[in-house]
């Protein structure tokens, strides 16, 4: 007999997952120049020249032992020394290679974190804002440990701190928070930052014991406006820093990716140890070393991430001016309007009898909106802004 926890959800795949595998078999019966899928966020430019050149310089030149030889669980020494050197020059930090763990992209990164800063079973909690990657609940609950939500405030998706300070409480471990964030693009602004570092002290003091930031930053470099993303430690030093080469370095189905902590974290001294207890735990332990090296050799690079600025500032001003609602993007590859109805859903399926495949806000635990994924090329985005007026124009018949 299967585990009965599993086995009761098996086939329950992700709905940006259903609606990215409708889109493929949809482009077989209209063809792929017809089906305009902004479903899933895959990035759409290539990694740059030196990624690929690293790695085959690697596979000629390295001793294929340590090319294809096993790891240390916490990661090359070289990589993490390299990723700290990155980060404490453009960020002014002062991280050294034990303040890194090599992970397996963001997602392990992630569920790592809630499992190191939370007990199961024992009434703890990771709070989430909404709206949020449907993944961390699942993450969440995978460990045991209870999911407190805090509501969109669809105004400008900035965190709504009265309902955050009520439903702080003695169980509270940690808040995972994502700028700039999937599914809305908003970029967290230093006043936000500096409110929920304010409040966050004085509950840790409340209670005796730390609660903790998790910060999911794979979309840091992807910022709009010449800007850049306020660096969290900053202003908490309880910050566990997730991130991934995904979408910076155009690397998504290599999983790369880290955790970062300084050495005023509280536990500091367990810190490292315990991610990797759990890291064994779980079967997350060592990160693909090819790609080790080509991190450790390419950490400066970053892919040309230009056209998703050019695919926002299309969308964003066609979208507004044909009559939809929307905050706009500071940074990612995501944008996320009003529905023309209340029941995104129901909006999402009339949408895609124009081939237009959007992923309703229900996955995101907000109600309303739709996620528009706006990695694609561009020519793309611009054939699909009639279908976008077409559909508009049917809500107002």
């Amino acid at each position: 007999m299967l585990a009965k926890k599993y086995a009761a959800v098996a086939g329950q795949s992700s709905v940006i997952r259903e609606i990215f595998e409708y889109g493929k078999q949809r482009a077989k019966v209209v063809g792929p120049e017809n089906v305009f899928d902004f479903s899933i966020g895959n990035p759409s430019v290539p990694a740059p020249e030196q990624v690929n050149e690293t790695a085959i310089r690697l596979l000629n030149e390295e001793d294929p032992c340590k090319v294809h030889g096993y790891p240390s669980a916490v990661g090359y020494d070289d990589t993490r020394e390299a990723i700290a050197e990155n980060l404490n020059r453009r960020y002014g930090m002062h991280y050294h290679k034990n303040n890194i763990f090599m992970t397996i992209g963001a997602a392990s990164a992630i569920s790592l974190c809630f499992r190191v800063l939370a007990d199961a079973n024992v009434e703890d909690e990771i709070m989430v804002c909404a709206p949020y990657f449907p993944e961390y609940k699942c993450f969440i609950e995978g460990a045991g440990v209870k999911v407190t939500e805090i509501a969109a405030d669809i105004a400008d998706f900035q965190i709504d701190f009265e309902e955050l300070e009520s439903k702080l409480n003695e169980h509270t471990r940690a808040i995972i928070i994502n700028s700039p964030n999937n599914p809305t693009g908003v970029v967290y602004s230093e006043e936000t930052l500096k409110r929920l570092a304010s409040i966050l002290e004085e509950a840790s003091n409340r209670y005796k014991r730390p609660i903790y930031i998790i910060s999911d930053e794979p979309y840091r470099e992807i910022v709009f406006g010449g800007k850049t993303v306020p660096y969290v430690p900053h202003f908490y030093k309880n910050t566990l820093v997730c991130y991934s080469y995904s979408k910076s370095l155009s690397l998504p189905g290599e999983r790369v990716g880290y955790i970062a902590f300084t050495d005023e974290i509280a536990d500091a001294d367990n810190m490292l140890g315990t991610i990797g207890a759990v890291a064994r735990e779980m079967g997350y332990v060592g990160v693909p070393s090819l790609f080790q090296m080509v991190v450790r050799d390419c950490v400066n690079e970053l892919s040309d991430i230009s056209v998703y600025e050019t695919n926002k500032n299309i969308i964003y001003k066609a979208l507004t001016e044909m009559g939809y609602q929307c905050v706009e993007p500071g940074g990612t590859f995501y944008i996320f309007p009003r529905c023309l109805e209340e029941d995104a859903q129901s909006f999402c399926n009339r949408a895609q009898k124009y081939d237009l495949l959007l992923v309703p806000s229900d996955s995101f635990s907000c109600k309303g909106h739709f996620r528009m994924s706006y990695c694609v090329p561009t020519e793309r985005v611009e054939r699909a802004l009639p279908l976008f007026e077409k559909l508009i124009q049917e809500y107002r018949k």
